[in-house]
């Protein structure tokens, strides 16, 4: 029913979160952005913006032609409003969910991915980068240490989308933050991670990429930090 182009990455992760924790049917195409394969014209044509994730789903709502979606907060949102799951319908705890959501893909996504490629990709160090990442990267565990302080969710008292989007970039220990700071963030971490279908989601990786932890070379540094072509 749901083709999902893949790869092992945080934003990748958040889709296979949902889909494994929904119990939803997906056949798993990588899309291996080390290789240059994001930019294919194929993926072109269902991913405009060259970045993976991406679906096709084959039996839409409306009954009509597959539709594609791109970008993996608005693929969160297709599949909770398809599903009527992990997406409130009433007004005040869904938009408590879009929130946090929002928050991540206009946040915490993309300021803890500066702090990885400044600390550790970066082809010389720039301190003045690493130290203002880093330190927007502090202020935003803050900011969920905050939020997460006596709930197990970062939204109401269910697992929702925002918490599959948030997640994956927590489990990254690129960003180098001291976790006893954040012990709320620490502990939703560990929980999150103990879950069955995020389980499964992880155990994807190995199947898709075992080389993720293998030093990036000259050639995955050219495709993922290039200007694309």
């Amino acid at each position: 029913m749901i083709d999902l182009y893949y790869w092992t990455t945080p934003n990748g992760h958040k889709i296979t979160i949902f889909l494994e924790e929904a119990g939803l049917e997906y056949r798993l195409i990588p899309v291996n952005i080390s290789k240059g394969e994001q930019f294919a014209p194929a993926f072109l044509a269902i991913s405009p913006n060259n970045r993976m994730p991406a679906i096709v789903d084959h039996a839409p709502a409306d009954g009509g032609e597959p539709i594609s979606v791109f970008e993996s907060g608005a693929i969160l949102e297709y599949l909770a409003d398809k599903t009527g799951q992990f997406l409130p319908r009433e007004t005040r705890p869904r938009n408590d969910v879009l929130q946090w959501l929002h928050w991540q893909m206009g946040g915490l996504g993309p300021m803890l991915g500066q702090v990885h490629h400044f600390k550790h990709y970066a082809p010389e160090p720039v301190e003045y980068a690493i130290e203002r990442y880093h330190k927007e990267g502090e202020r935003l565990y803050g900011v969920l240490e905050r939020q997460l302080a006596g709930r197990d969710f970062v939204a109401g008292n269910e697992l929702s989308i925002a918490d599959m989007a948030i997640w994956p970039w927590l489990k990254a220990e690129k960003q180098e933050i001291d976790l006893a700071r954040f012990p709320a963030v620490a502990a939703y971490r560990t929980r999150m991670a103990e879950r069955d279908g995020v389980r499964r989601a992880m155990a994807r990786i190995d199947d898709i990429n075992p080389a993720a932890n293998v030093a990036m070379d000259e050639e995955a540094r050219r495709h993922l930090f290039g200007q694309g072509r």
